[in-house]
């Protein structure tokens, strides 16, 4: 099982970011910066200006008028928000699709958008002014298993299957199959990635929200919505048996399974713009 351990993360070690994202962080790491130094790096990648702008205009924000230029983003909507969508559309550009002739590329990013868009559709239902950043933590809740997939793929599948069949979850299957599991890999590129820490914990705990210590108001957000789409999207009904979310998750949001069907169907018609704008049609086809 260490072997496993060892070549996952060795694997993790290989994928880099954009290196327009790392300046970026760097210069918002930089105390006293600029804004301007913020859009100019932004619009230094052509891609990337086209996308962070298709964001910003899509129902996703939900804006009452246009954002035609990088600076006007930058502040409107702040460099949190601007690094977070710019996060978002690089993670795409450094994660390519695994060999695994069983894992779907467009299908995973469709899911890991509905979340993302119900994680922040609970957030907002809870009056969170910054309820945006939570669509970045929903969106790379699953981020392990695109990681599993391309570095042990037929162990990845033996454990899905195993756990469809036993009807089992899946994140205990691939403790006793693998001996590690989805949450903790995704986790654990972040880490090297240095991302901050409520999208690590978040991704880390959302499917035992009760062990979140620093962020367990939006790790419970991030379990919700990871079982939301998850079932919305073809797998069981919402709210029997292994797709019913934790109490202490729903007492912590304040939600009830209705209220979760409904954020869902309020979101659900924006995700496949946002789908080909991470994952761009030349990408999803």
């Amino acid at each position: 099982m260490s072997t496993l351990w060892e070549k996952i993360t060795r694997d993790c070690k290989l994928i880099t970011l954009p290196d327009v994202y790392i300046r970026l962080k760097a210069i918002i790491d930089t105390p006293e910066y600029r804004l301007d130094d913020v859009a100019d790096t932004i619009r230094s990648d052509p891609a990337l200006t086209t996308r962070v702008l298709k964001l910003i205009n899509s129902p996703y924000f939900g804006l009452a008028s246009k954002i035609e230029t990088v600076f006007r983003a930058v502040s409107l909507l702040g460099t949190q928000q601007i690094h977070d969508l710019t996060l978002a559309t690089s993670i795409s550009e450094s994660l390519h699709e695994p060999s695994d002739s069983a894992f779907d590329m467009q299908d995973y990013w469709r899911r890991s958008i509905f979340c993302g868009l119900v994680a922040q559709g609970i957030a907002r239902r809870m009056g969170l002014i910054d309820s945006e950043r939570l669509f970045v933590c929903g969106l790379l809740y699953d981020l392990g298993h695109l990681i599993m997939h391309q570095s042990i793929p037929e162990q990845t599948q033996q454990a899905l299957q195993r756990s469809q069949q036993h009807s089992q979850p899946l994140v205990e299957v691939e403790r006793e199959l693998i001996g590690l599991d989805y949450a903790r890999v995704g986790a654990t590129l972040m880490r090297q990635w240095s991302f901050p820490l409520c999208l690590i914990e978040t991704t880390e705990f959302h499917t035992e929200p009760l062990r979140a210590k620093h962020h367990p108001a939006e790790t419970a957000m991030v379990h919700i919505a990871a079982m939301v789409s998850d079932t919305l999207m073809g797998n069981g009904e919402l709210g029997e048996g292994l797709n019913t979310p934790h109490p202490a998750a729903l007492q912590k949001t304040g939600l009830d399974l209705a209220t979760c069907r409904s954020i869902a169907e309020e979101v659900e018609p924006g995700i496949e713009y946002i789908l080909h704008t991470i994952y761009p049609l030349k990408k999803a086809s």
